[in-house]
């Protein structure tokens, strides 16, 4: 796999690239990759492509098996088969979630800046937002304990929504940090969400820590949310599942999917290739391509525009960019770079209050297109 292939997406209805007529636009927003997904998934999906029929599509035990060992080897934890739910979307079974723990206008944690969608589908559920939000210092991020402690008092408030790895910062939560959330979250009743979609995005210095496996040590009951969207580039598939070690739990999950756990028959093939052994070796390869990026990115910035910080990134391909220096919303520089520059990059205030003032970028793409990206937004940064 050549990382540094050049992809043309245009003309295939993609989001990311089809949502503008403008040619010389440079996507860099949306949360999918520029890189083909690995040969065997492509192989995976040609050849059932090749049988001809479409009909409706049952789940095999190789689905479900697949996860389990996936999850086993990669992240350390055993996942009982009983305890998956398949999924074709996450935010769909947030609001399944939310609907099935708390009644309407009960209230639910979120720590901003934080993934935008965590709010429409609390809004969707009839609870109300909670912001905890993240504490910024030296370029990292760190949780408000604190503010959490307080908030988690309230007998209204039900559930923590985490985001683990945390998007859009690029936070991986070590053990110390979730053992001290659970432990808030024990004392006060809280149930956790925790959205583990980019767990497979972590880089070397840091290892992913499921929520699940520190929640039990404080007997906090969780639901874990996971996908190969992210780690493989098959969104557009639509596959994801959950799981939730209260079978009763997940049970009451799964009558208020309404439908949001049938998945169509290319999504069942692309999971089960996806988590197949052999593509270890290439998501190994694209870390390294991944962070080499972000490396790049980094030396960018502190040799010719140091008064834009970047917060560290240990995970996902989502780098969070620090503006506030030049005194302008975040709407306004993205909206600036992509009329004078044509660079798409997303405004930071969507992802909660918190977030003015920074803007997201996506650096998972052929290192060409992040320098060409990078040069757009100097010129346009200098020319506000």
């Amino acid at each position: 796999m050549d990382f540094d292939e050049v992809v043309d997406r245009r003309g295939t209805n993609t989001v990311k690239w089809d949502s503008s007529a403008e040619e010389k636009m440079l996507p860099m927003w949306i949360a999918d990759m520029d890189f083909r997904s690995p040969a065997s998934i492509q192989a995976a999906l040609a050849n059932r492509a090749r049988h001809g029929i479409f009909g409706y599509t049952r789940i095999p035990d190789a689905f479900f098996q697949a996860i389990g060992e996936w999850w086993e080897r990669s992240h350390g934890m055993a996942v009982d088969r009983d305890l998956i739910v398949p999924l074709a979307g996450v935010l769909p079974a947030i609001t399944a979630i939310l609907r099935s723990c708390m009644l309407p206008g009960q209230k639910v944690i979120v720590q901003p800046p934080v993934y935008n969608r965590f709010f429409e589908a609390i809004q969707n559920s009839g609870s109300k937002v909670v912001e905890n939000n993240l504490k910024y210092l030296e370029e990292e991020y760190t949780f408000d304990f604190e503010d959490l402690e307080k908030k988690a008092t309230d007998s209204e408030t039900k559930v923590l929504l985490l985001c683990n790895p945390h998007n859009p910062v690029g936070r991986s939560w070590n053990k110390v940090e979730l053992g001290r959330l659970s432990k808030i979250c024990s004392e006060n009743g809280l149930i956790v969400i925790s959205d583990e979609v980019h767990s497979d995005l972590v880089y070397d210095a840091q290892e992913h820590i499921p929520f699940a496996s520190i929640a039990r040590e404080y007997e906090v009951a969780c639901f874990t949310l996971g996908s190969p969207g992210k780690s493989f580039n098959l969104s557009g598939l639509q596959v994801a599942y959950l799981f939730c070690p209260d079978k009763q739990m997940k049970l009451d999950v799964e009558n208020r999917l309404e439908g949001a756990n049938e998945l169509n028959v290319f999504a069942v093939e692309g999971l089960i290739a996806a988590y197949s052994h052999e593509n270890f070796q290439w998501l190994s390869r694209l870390k390294a391509y991944l962070y080499d990026n972000y490396l790049f990115l980094k030396h960018f910035f502190n040799s010719r525009l140091p008064e834009v910080r970047i917060a560290r990134l240990e995970a996902t391909y989502l780098v969070w960019m620090d503006c506030r220096q030049l005194n302008k919303t975040s709407h306004e520089i993205q909206s600036h770079l992509l009329q004078a520059e044509k660079l798409w990059l997303v405004s930071g205030e969507l992802y909660g209050g918190s977030g003015e003032g920074f803007l997201r970028i996506n650096i998972a793409c052929p290192r060409k297109d992040l320098e060409e990206g990078l040069l757009r937004f100097e010129r346009g940064y200098r020319s506000l």
